[in-house]
Parts: C-alpha cells; structure tokens; sequence
C-alpha cells in the first residue's frame, strides 16, 4: 500500500493511505460484538495487507473496543502499527447524565491510562479528543494532552468533528496532527471550511465513514435487514422518503465504477484519496472480504473527468446526525 504523512509535526506521521475504523466490531452496527475471533482475523489480515493505521475509541462497546485490538495486537511488532484512539464522549450512563462530553484535563489524564491498559501498550501514536466540551476551553484540554506527548505516553495528538475556530486555537497551544471528520460522497459538508483549515495549517485529514456508513457499497437499500439496536434505524439519511431519494447518489457513483471495473465502494474511497496528500480514509468493516475490497481501492485511479464526475453528485437528504449539537464546536 502506498503512503503519505498526516501532518506536519516532526515530519508527520507516517501512515498507509487506508486505515481500519474499528468501531462496527464492538459497537453500533449490526452485528457488532458478535465474533470478536473473527474480527481480530480482519485486524491481522488488514496488517498483512499494509494497513498501518487502527482506529478506536474509549466509548466502542464502551471499552470492548480497546480490549479487542490489544488482543489483535498481541504479537504483532509495535513499530508496524499506529494505532489510534479518542476519548471525552462519556462512557457510562451516569457520565453521560453529568456532562455527555468531558474535556476537563483532569479527564483527560484518566483516560489516557485507562486506554493504555486495555490496549495493553505503553504509548498510542495518535490521541484524539473524541468531541468538543463546550465548557471547557480547547487550550485547557489541549494543554493536558499535550503534557501526555511529554511524558511519552502520546505520539500525537488529533480532534474530531471540531469547527475550524476551535481547530486554530488547538493548533495554537500544542501542534495538532490529524483532525478525523465525517468526509465521503455522503457527506461533503467539511470541503467549505474545514478542509481549507486544515491544509493551510498542515493537519492532515482522516475522513470516518468514508462509505457514507455502508450506503455508497451500494449493498443497503432497507433498514429492516438492520439489527433493531442499529444506529442507521435512527439516523435521519436512513429514514422514511430520504432512504429511497438518497438512493440517488449509489446510482451516480456506481456509473463511475462500471467505467473503471471497480465497486461503488472502492470507487467512493478513491475519489477521497483522489483529493491529495494528507488524506487516510477509515472504513470499517468485519469481514475480511470487504477489507480486501477496501484496500484495493488503494490502486484504483480515477481520472480528472471521473473525479469532477464525483464532485458533482448530489448532496444527500437529511443530516448525518439526529443531533447535531456536538459537531463543529
């Protein structure tokens, strides 16, 4: 798999251009957490297949999440693999009752050592504040993180779904090197401002569902083949009329794929990459044929018709959260 750096701190870290999001293994999609042997095959199989970048996050499971890739990563050589990691969304019903989102640097300090334990290592190469705590100043937060970096616990640090005013003034009190934001075909809200900040201030971008949470694989047109618990069941671009009018954009896409030979899907994670340097897509998957699938599309080049093909696929109907209120902050 070819490479880029996300970033620009200390020469940014180097990574495969397709990461694994680990989150539908334990957490929120059908079928989570319920073959764990098998997802930890998909792990492997992701490193043998020049994967480098694994995405986790306290609140997956919650802490099932962890648990799983230390298990995956028992045997494998460290300096392989980046492995990242967030916290600040609250873990436990009575947290999530207290504040929802916690980035008090007291927080921060726990939680970084109740990551390290249940990933079983002593650093993790990419820390994130998971969402932005609205009470607490981004400098207060950062700062914290920041000291993890000094005492070796942290390589780097990351954000997610912040608004470009916040983004500056994290940057401002400790370099920040990723920012991991909703980025897909499905969801192209972050190209006005966002992305502009973060290639002007040398951040690199990790796009999350990059397959618009299944939808651009072309494979999901019901929510009733969902789990009842499954978070898509509840998600507005998966309900009622807006289902069958996003259905739309599958259709542009697949167009795409049948001039280059290639599934929606791949061709979905390649205009992504198609966007430059600094770009790591994390689709998610618990089987090891769609991982093939994804990490083929690493070889897939679009042409500059194909891609501006893309840019012109209508937008989707509904938001991408059925509560807004904890993004862009």
């Amino acid at each position: 798999m070819k490479h880029t750096a996300l970033g620009r701190v200390d020469g940014g870290l180097d990574v495969g251009r397709i990461g694994l999001g680990l989150m539908g293994m334990s957490a929120f999609y059908t079928g989570s957490g319920t073959d764990d042997a098998e997802s930890i095959r998909v792990i492997n199989r992701a490193l043998e297949k020049g994967v480098t970048l694994l995405d986790t996050a306290d609140m997956y499971g919650p802490f099932t999440n962890e648990q799983l890739l230390g298990r995956a990563l028992k045997g494998t050589r460290r300096d392989d693999v980046v492995v990242a990691t967030k916290f600040g969304n609250a873990t436990s019903e009575q947290k999530r009752a207290e504040r929802g989102v916690d980035g008090r640097p007291e927080y921060v300090r726990e939680s970084i050592d109740g990551s390290l334990t249940r990933l079983g290592l002593d650093h993790v190469d990419l820390y994130y504040q998971h969402r932005v705590d609205p009470r607490v100043p981004i400098e207060d937060t950062v700062g914290a993180m920041g000291e993890l970096v000094t005492a070796g616990k942290v390589r780097h640090l990351g954000l997610s779904e912040a608004s470009p005013e916040t983004i500056r003034r994290a940057h401002a009190t400790f370099p920040i090197t990723a920012l991991q934001t909703e980025w897909s075909l499905w969801s192209r809200d972050a190209e006005a401002e966002i992305l502009p900040t973060v290639r002007e201030l040398g951040i690199g971008f990790v796009p999350y569902s990059p397959l618009g949470r299944g939808f651009l694989t072309g494979t999901l047109r019901s929510v009733d083949e969902l789990d009842p618990d499954d978070f898509r069941r509840f998600n507005p671009r998966f309900s009622g009329d807006n289902l069958e009018a996003n259905v739309r954009i599958v259709e542009q896409v697949d167009e795409v794929a049948r001039q280059v030979g290639a599934k929606p899907g791949q061709v979905a994670l390649a205009w992504l990459l198609a966007k430059g340097e600094g770009i790591v897509p994390i689709p998610g998957t618990k089987r090891q044929t769609y991982l093939d699938e994804n990490v083929a599309a690493d070889d897939i080049v679009l042409s500059d018709e194909q891609v501006a093909q893309l840019d012109d696929v209508a937008a989707p109907r509904g938001d991408r959260y059925a509560d807004m209120s904890t993004v862009d902050r």
